[in-house]
C-alpha cells in the first residue's frame, strides 16, 4: 500500500509517532500487556489518529503484518528446524567446540562474531541469526554466563553485513539510485563493515553481555531431561565438515541466486533462460532453507535418529517460536502504519535540503526516517532518492558515492526500537523484555551505525 499524503502538518505527524511509541512502551513495560496485543492496539489507534481513512485502516494493518510475516515466518520456521536437528545430533556442539578450540575459550564471542561476518556476506540478517541460534546456545551452555555475551556480537555481525555490503538489498538499492558502482561498493563495504563491527558491535556487545543476563525461552529444548525424539539412542555426532557444509548450503544457494540475478540485470544472461530461473528459485532464502532442512534430515539421521521421527524433533522447535513470529509481525504492522500514514513523506519534505555537507545530510535524513518508521531498507532507499539529484549535480565519483551509501546505511541502522521488526526478533529469541532490549540491542545498533558513519566520514574528508 502506497504511503498517503500526510493528513497533518509535519510537526503533528512527528508528535503522533512519538506519542505512539511512548504509549506502546508504557503498555508493555509498565502495564505488562502482552507485546502482540499492545502492538496491534497501538497500530489501530495510530492509524486512525494519523488520518488514514477508516475504510483503509484494515488494509494498512494487514499490509504491514503480512509483508513482515512473509519475509520472517518461513525463515524462522525452517531456521529453527535446522537448528533443532543440529542440536539433537550434537552438530551444534561440534561446531562450537571447533571454533572455541581455534580461538580459545576467552575469545568465544570473537569466534562467533567472525564466523557470522563470513556467513553474513550473502545471507540476510534474520536468516543468518536464526541459523546461528543453536551455535550461540551451545557455546553459552558450555561456558555459562549471559547469552548476550555471545548473541550480541554475532547478531551485530549479521547487522553490519546486511546494512553495508552488497548483495544485500539496502546498499544495492541505494548504490543503484545514486548511480554508483555496486562492485566498488562491495569491495569497500567489506572492510568498512568489519572495521565498524569491532568497536560498534564486538566491544560494545561483550560489555553489554557482561551487564545483562536474560533467561531466554528454550527454543531448542536444550534442557529437556526426557527425550522422546529418538535422539537418546544417537551415536557419534556429525563431523565438523558435515556441519559446516550444511550451514554453507543455504549460503551457496542464495549466492547463486544473487549471481544469476546480477548477470540478468547486466544482460549477460537471458531473462528466458530456464536454468537461470531454476537457480533463482532455489536461491530464494525460504526455498534454500527448505532444501537445507531436507538435506539435513537425511544426512544427520543415519545412526542418530529414525528418519520417521524427524517431524517430532522439529515440532519441539516450532512451538516456542509462534509468539516470536506473531510479535515480529505485529512490529511490522506498527512500522507499516507509520509509513502508510505519510510520516516518511513529512520528513522527506522538511529534510531534503538541509544546507550542510552531503554526507552528513545523508546520515541525518536516513536516521530520522529510520526512527520514524522502523524499516532500515525503506530508510535506505528513500534517503537515496531524496539526495540523488544533489549527487548527480555534484558529479561525484564512484568512490564518493559508495561512501554516501555507507553514510545512509549508518543512519538506517541506528536506534532500532519498537517499530522495527528486527527489534522484536532479537528481543524474543534472547528472552529480553522491551527495556532490556532498548538498553542492549538499540545501543548496539546505534554504536554500530555511528561507527560506520565515522569511517565513511573520515574517508570522505581525507581521501581526495
Amino acid at each position: 500500500m502506497d504511503p498517503l499524503a500526510p493528513a497533518h502538518p509535519t510537526w503533528v505527524m512527528l508528535l503522533i509517532a512519538a506519542v505512539a511509541v511512548v504509549v506502546l512502551l508504557v503498555l508493555i513495560a509498565k502495564v505488562k500487556l502482552h507485546a502482540f496485543v499492545a502492538l496491534v492496539l497501538v497500530s489501530v489507534v495510530t492509524a486512525v489518529v494519523a488520518g488514514i481513512p477508516i475504510a483503509d485502516v484494515p488494509t494498512a494493518l494487514l499490509d504491514g503484518f503480512s509483508s513482515t510475516l512473509g519475509s520472517v515466518a518461513l525463515l524462522v520456521a525452517f531456521g529453527v528446524m535446522l537448528g533443532r536437528l543440529l542440536e539433537v545430533t550434537g552438530g551444534a556442539q561440534v561446531l562450537a567446540d571447533t571454533l572455541i578450540g581455534a580461538f580459545g575459550e576467552k575469545r568465544a564471542p570473537l569466534a562467533l562474531g567472525v564466523a557470522a561476518l563470513i556467513f553474513g556476506f550473502p545471507i540476510f540478517f534474520d536468516a543468518g541469526l536464526v541459523v546461528f541460534l543453536p551455535i550461540i546456545f551451545a557455546v553459552a551452555r558450555r561456558f555459562g554466563g549471559s547469552i548476550l555475551l555471545y548473541a550480541l556480537p554475532t547478531a551485530g555481525s549479521f547487522a553490519a553485513m546486511h546494512a553495508v555490503v552488497p548483495p544485500h538489498p539496502g546498499p544495492v538499492a541505494a548504490a543503484t539510485e545514486l548511480g554508483g558502482d555496486i562492485g566498488l561498493t562491495l569491495l569497500i563495504g567489506v572492510p568498512v563493515a568489519v572495521l565498524a563491527w569491532i568497536p560498534g558491535a564486538y566491544l560494545v556487545g561483550t560489555r553489554l553481555g557482561a551487564r545483562f543476563n536474560p533467561h531466554p525461552t528454550n527454543v531448542f529444548a536444550l534442557d529437556d531431561p526426557e527425550r522422546t525424539d529418538g535422539s537418546e539412542e544417537r551415536t557419534a555426532p556429525p563431523s565438523f565438515a558435515t556441519v559446516v557444509l550444511l550451514l554453507l548450503l543455504p549460503l551457496v544457494l542464495i549466492g547463486l541466486n544473487t549471481v544469476v540475478t546480477t548477470l540478468r540485470a547486466a544482460g549477460t544472461v537471458s531473462e528466458d533462460a530456464t536454468w537461470a530461473s531454476a537457480l533463482v528459485l532455489i536461491g530464494q532464502t525460504p526455498v534454500a532453507l527448505l532444501i537445507t532442512v531436507l538435506v539435513a534430515m537425511f544426512v544427520l539421521s543415519p545412526g542418530r535418529f529414525p528418519i520417521g521421527t524427524a517431524s517430532d524433533i522439529m515440532d519441539k522447535a516450532l512451538g516456542p517460536i509462534c509468539a516470536i513470529i506473531l510479535i515480529t509481525g505485529a512490529g511490522g504492522m506498527f512500522g507499516g502504519v507509520l509509513r502508510t500514514s505519510g510520516i516518511g513523506e513529512s520528513l522527506s519534505t522538511s529534510l531534503s535540503d538541509l544546507g550542510m555537507s552531503l554526507i552528513v545530510q545523508a546520515f541525518l535524513i536516513a536516521t530520522l526516517l529510520r526512527v520514524a518508521q522502523g524499516s532500515a531498507t525503506v530508510a535506505l532507499t528513500t534517503t537515496a532518492g531524496l539526495i540523488s539529484a544533489q549527487v548527480a549535480a555534484a558529479d561525484l565519483g564512484s568512490f564518493d558515492i559508495a561512501l554516501l551509501v555507507f553514510a545512509i546505511a549508518a543512519g538506517a541502522t541506528v536506534l532500532s526500537h519498537v517499530n522495527d521488526s528486527g527489534f522484536w526478533l532479537v528481543s524474543r529469541f534472547f528472552g529480553m523484555d522491551v527495556i532490556t532490549t532498548l538498553k542492549t540491542w538499540t545501543v548496539l545498533e546505534t554504536t554500530l551505525g555511528v561507527s560506520v558513519f565515522v569511517i565513511a566520514s573520515l574517508l570522505w574528508f581525507i581521501v581526495p
